[in-house]
């Protein structure tokens, strides 16, 4: 294997177990309440994302980003849907639904499947209209079961998976995009903080520990995207494919073996739903995947 693979595939398999311990992170900074955990979360990842642009010298595609109103707009529907989904994620953590955050990050495949057959007109072979049928089939079971839908995961699956869509579309690369995102969001945090009740929104009334521990939501945001991002150049698709369920498995354990969230056997049956969903998925993927490789390239005849 190429140094570049090798170091492709570390860089993935560090960015997505950091996204799978990021609950730890969360979880810990309970005593802080969620939207304000969010409004840190978005100033330090705006000033670390920012620094890093100048670093890379990535000055000329910001601009260039800022002055199409085409990407501007999809960045402000993007910038709409991430904060959702952090805020959400936040909520989900320290409210003890880390399982309902994990099904809905398990989901999000399947709520990609079935936009790129709303918006690309991709076309569903039988493996992916059992995915998705299982996908449905779990959301209707909970419903049953538990009389209500599963908000969270829904939330955290829909937000991120139209998040996804609309990036697509405008094509801007991951820096570029949240230093934007981060920015547009940037005044409403501040604002918040500054008229926030919270006894830990004064930044300079906390002691050292709070204040380190809220500037750590910026790193705990941008060092998986930073390493994502180097990976995505090394790193097939496929391969990342596969790799995107670490993230909502770490939770999972975290979920059930380290902060004892209730599994009860309802439960349980919607995740055997969505896992058997995924697994039809990674077989389908395995199968195109080897097809391809038997598949001889034909020579192309002169004129």
């Amino acid at each position: 294997m190429p140094a570049s693979s090798k170091n492709g595939l570390l860089l993935a398999f560090t960015a997505f177990f950091l996204w799978a311990i990021a609950p730890i992170y969360f979880k810990e900074m309970s005593f802080v309440p969620a939207q304000e955990v969010l409004a840190h979360r978005v100033i330090w990842s705006c000033v670390l994302v920012c620094s890093l642009i100048i670093i890379l010298k990535y000055g000329s595609a910001l601009k260039a980003v800022v002055t199409s109103k085409r990407a501007m707009l999809g960045l402000l529907i993007s910038t709409l849907l991430i904060g959702v989904n952090w805020g959400t994620f936040i909520w989900a953590v320290q409210n003890n639904q880390m399982l309902s955050a994990s099904l809905g990050y398990y989901i999000n495949p399947l709520i990609s499947i079935m936009l790129g057959v709303i918006f690309f007109k991709e076309k569903l072979d039988p493996i992916r209209r059992l995915g998705v049928a299982l996908c449905f089939c779990a959301v209707v079971f909970e419903v049953v079961q538990f009389g209500s839908l599963p908000w969270v995961a829904l939330v955290l699956a829909i937000t991120f998976g139209i998040y996804g869509l609309v990036r697509k579309k405008i094509a801007v690369d991951s820096f570029t995009g949240m230093a934007v995102e981060t920015g547009l969001m940037l005044p409403i945090a501040a604002l918040y903080l500054m008229q926030s009740p919270s006894p830990t929104a004064n930044f300079f009334a906390n002691d050292a520990t709070t204040n380190w521990l809220l500037f750590a939501s910026g790193p705990v945001t941008m060092v998986p995207l930073m390493c994502f991002a180097a990976a995505a150049n090394r790193v097939n698709m496929t391969t990342l494919g596969f790799m995107q369920y670490i993230g909502p498995t770490g939770m999972f354990l975290l979920a059930v073996f380290v902060y004892d969230e209730p599994l009860s056997t309802e439960k349980f049956i919607t995740f055997i739903l969505i896992w058997s969903a995924l697994g039809a998925l990674i077989f389908d993927s395995v199968r195109r995947l080897r097809k391809s490789r038997r598949t001889p390239m034909h020579p192309v005849e002169p004129v």
